[in-house]
């Protein structure tokens, strides 16, 4: 048994008695609502010792599982030995939701309590949940406790780390202009004003950056828009003379952090927009006053990135792809040689990125996975786990990196020596479900959804699937996963317009075998206009080789291949001037044009 969350679970269940509390849920999110949290909310981590960005613990009086979703099955099997937790594998048959679960245990309970902490959870996410817990035999939702603050001794503090502002010249557009556009904005939607909770909207409406938050640049703290005025909530330790100065020629008055909530309580206009879905419960029930319904307009605007931010990207692509070319050039003959591992080649990639101009930090965790370990969709290796490369078999290395100019992220499967007949079969199908989104045309305004299904139908009619999105938007400088739109098989209604940028990764997982994903960062450009309308199509911003040794090139068609060919020549035109001779020959290689 894993002593230590054994512990952790008793103390957790005293605390509970004490309080007369009879389960409590814990999400992987913070304050903010963001994907990736500072170790001060990483209470679900910390708790069950299962490392995965997504997933839900809940722990009752005789009994504890988490839920979590298919990227992360495996992984979790493996964390969760020893410890009281049963994994929970989310939208797989027979499995039942959290409120289901708690339904049935607490159906012996009188007149049962369940606590969640409000302000780490979305106010849309708490209303839910006392909305189906009282379809399950009318349970109590208590939000005003975090028992966290009681038995986590060790709890490591809120960042304190300083802000910086982000320049015009890879900003594109002033502060002051984009709050002018936000309030254009809430007039349309009948708001007087709105909190901002959501770190990555803040960052980018004052062009201001930081360190708080792992591999994504934002920093802690809460913004409130007024017809009139604007004010930063934020610890003031974090602010330099550069930045106050900076924020009041902006017209952006500062406050402390913990002080969000007596200004909210004192707001004094006749409604404030919310968004349900990014403000924590305790914050949204602040306000006397009436809410606006809406959500925040602020992510749509993000996603359309102006001239400037898409200038950075292909910049930001350019160099990224100069490290990833001069990393795909070592690696083979390095696995040859011997005695490198999924961590080291990590490293080595890392370490050429590191020397490209504004480089500062990856953009998520580098997920090297040899052969086996690529058929977990997530998988990062640790000392652990860490596999040694042969010359043999498939290495999928899913990576990318921030630069002051744009976010990189990109996908590539390759083969380091002989390969079965299935893997070439599965890595030529990955690619054509690839190649057929990067050809796709459509009407401007579809949505993600409605295209989705181009990048599976050829997986499809093999019997195949993938149970990830198919693309993700990306920021500028900022997240690397950017909503409000993606390509996914669920229905995500926003609309794709020109400007946008998103992500196409297909891919096809074999469990204990091998795994095979290819990502190019897309732009949405202007498509053409006919009778019937105004059409967008697709820029591939990664510049990068695709391998084309494991492809089974029979499988391929003429426009597939005219596709694969003209990619390669803008990879090659592109960077090569960028290279050494002997890197430009390999690149060269890399990129011939296949017949």
């Amino acid at each position: 048994m894993n002593d230590t969350i054994c512990k952790r679970i008793e103390d957790l269940r005293e605390v509970m008695r004490r309080e007369n509390i009879d389960a409590f849920i814990f999400p992987s999110t913070d304050p903010h609502n963001g994907e990736y949290v500072p170790a001060h909310w990483e209470g679900r981590k910390w708790l069950t010792g299962f490392d995965g960005s997504a997933g839900t613990a809940v722990v009752t009086m005789n009994d504890a599982a988490l839920w979590t979703d298919s990227r992360y099955f495996l992984a979790a099997e493996q964390q969760l030995q020893g410890t009281p937790f049963r994994l929970m594998k989310e939208r797989v048959e027979g499995t039942p939701t959290i409120t289901k679960w708690l339904g049935m245990k607490l159906a012996t309970v009188a007149s049962p309590t369940v606590g969640v902490d409000g302000m780490v959870n979305s106010a849309a996410s708490v209303e839910h949940l006392i909305h189906e817990l009282r379809a399950e035999g009318g349970i109590t939702v208590r939000t005003n406790y975090d028992p966290l603050a009681v038995i986590w001794a060790d709890r490591p503090p809120v960042p304190q780390d300083k802000v910086s502002v982000h320049p015009l010249e890879y900003a594109g557009e002033a502060c002051h202009d984009k709050l002018r556009r936000i309030r254009e904005r809430l007039k349309e939607l009948h708001a007087c004003g709105m909190l901002v909770s959501a770190l990555d909207d803040i960052a980018w409406s004052l062009n201001l950056r930081g360190t708080d938050v792992h591999c994504t640049p934002v920093f802690v703290a809460y913004l409130l828009i007024e017809p009139e005025c604007a004010t930063l909530f934020i610890d003031k330790e974090k602010l330099t003379p550069e930045v106050e100065a900076y924020l009041r020629g902006e017209g952006v008055a500062t406050a402390g952090y913990d002080d969000v909530g007596r200004a909210l309580a004192a707001y004094g206009e006749y409604n404030i927009l919310m968004d349900a879905a990014e403000t924590n419960y305790t914050l949204y029930n602040m306000p006397r006053c009436l809410k606006a319904a809406a959500a925040s307009p602020i992510p749509a605007m993000k996603a359309v990135k102006n001239d400037v931010e898409m200038q950075g990207f292909r910049n930001a692509m350019t160099r990224d792809g100069v490290a990833m070319v001069k990393f795909l050039r070592w690696l083979r003959p390095a696995v040859e040689a011997g005695g490198q591992t999924e961590m080291s080649v990590s490293a080595k990639l890392e370490q050429l990125r590191a020397e490209q101009p504004l480089y500062r930090g990856l953009s998520f965790d580098t997920i090297a996975a040899y052969q086996e370990h690529g058929a977990i969709v997530h998988y990062e290796p640790t000392p652990e786990t860490d596999a040694p490369l042969r010359p043999e078999g498939l290495l999928l290395l899913d990576s990318g990196a921030q630069y002051l100019d744009g976010t990189t992220d990109i996908t590539r499967t390759i083969a380091l020596g002989p390969l079965s007949d299935e893997q070439r079969r599965v890595y030529t199908l990955v690619l054509k479900a690839h190649i057929g989104l990067e050809l796709c045309r459509f009407p401007r305004g579809a949505s993600g959804t409605q295209i989705d299904a181009i990048a599976r139908a050829c997986l499809w009619r093999y019997g195949f699937n993938f149970l990830h999105g198919t693309g993700h938007g990306v920021g500028s400088y900022l997240s690397v996963h950017e909503g409000p739109h993606q390509i996914r098989m669920e229905y995500k209604p926003a609309p794709l317009v020109e400007g946008m940028t998103v992500t196409d990764e297909p891919g096809l997982y074999l469990p204990s075998r091998f795994g095979v994903r290819t990502e190019n960062t897309l732009l949405i450009v202007p498509g053409g206009e006919t009778d019937f309308g105004r059409f967008l199509q697709f820029e591939s911003l990664t510049l990068c080789p695709i391998d084309t040794e494991p492809l089974v090139r029979t499988m391929l068609t003429d426009e597939e291949t005219a596709w694969l060919n003209a990619y390669h020549k803008a990879v090659y035109d592109r960077l090569s001037p960028h290279l050494d001779d002997d890197t430009r020959a390999w690149l060269a290689e890399a990129c011939a044009a296949l017949k």
